[in-house]
């Protein structure tokens, strides 16, 4: 970014900790002046079989993929509204809106995200837009270790159930984002905008076997 002329700060912390994201915010405000956009990235939980999921491991995927999400934001917005407004793109998940089995903590957690984004964007209206990017398998470093527990061959078989031919990329995600943060959405809010090549469900079947 400093090759093109702009300002860019980091701040490494844990979105768990409400107290860093308050302190994001403060950051971002003395060190840029303005917060224009929130994209809520940071997210992800492992899942297990539904009587194998203990209370403990939902109620930490719902504060990482909700509560976390919803107070960036909540600290970000008045900010935004003392200027021309803003957006926020909170990254999903296809696992949100599909039922796919053996994915009990990430489906229902991603679902509330989306479910929350529609609230948001109706709340927040006209002055703040709020969209979802729902992302398919992407080859994260996550995910790269998931499939390494995985039978050989499962990116192809990925691939291969995939309209498009080939597993998403992050960049894929990125062009996503970018294109809600600016002004050629500005008609756009409330929507969840599925990134995932085409895919009408699950790409890899999951093992879980039967009760």
């Amino acid at each position: 970014m400093r090759a093109h002329g702009q300002r860019a700060v980091v701040a490494p912390g844990d979105v768990n900790d409400l107290d860093f994201l308050v302190a994001l915010v403060d950051r971002t405000i003395a060190e840029l002046g303005r917060v224009d956009l929130v994209v809520n990235n940071a997210g992800g939980s492992m899942s297990q079989p539904n009587l194998d999921t203990e209370p403990r491991k939902i109620e930490a995927s719902f504060h990482f993929n909700v509560t976390a999400p919803l107070e960036l934001v909540r600290r970000a917005v008045p900010h935004m509204l003392e200027r021309d407004g803003g957006a926020v793109v909170n990254i999903g998940s296809v696992a949100g809106v599909n039922a796919n089995r053996g994915s009990l903590t990430h489906s229902v957690t991603k679902g509330a995200l989306a479910q929350m984004t529609r609230v948001m964007a109706s709340d927040l209206a006209p002055r703040v837009r709020v969209n979802a990017v729902l992302p398919g398998a992407i080859a994260t470093e996550s995910l790269r270790w998931w499939l390494d527990e995985k039978a050989s061959g499962a990116r192809e078989v990925m691939a291969a159930n995939t309209p498009m031919r080939r597993n998403d990329t992050p960049d894929d995600i990125a062009a996503a984002v970018l294109y809600l943060s600016s002004l050629a959405a500005a008609w756009v809010t409330g929507k969840l905008i599925e990134v995932d090549g085409g895919a009408l469900g699950a790409v890899l079947l999951d093992e879980t076997p039967d009760l």
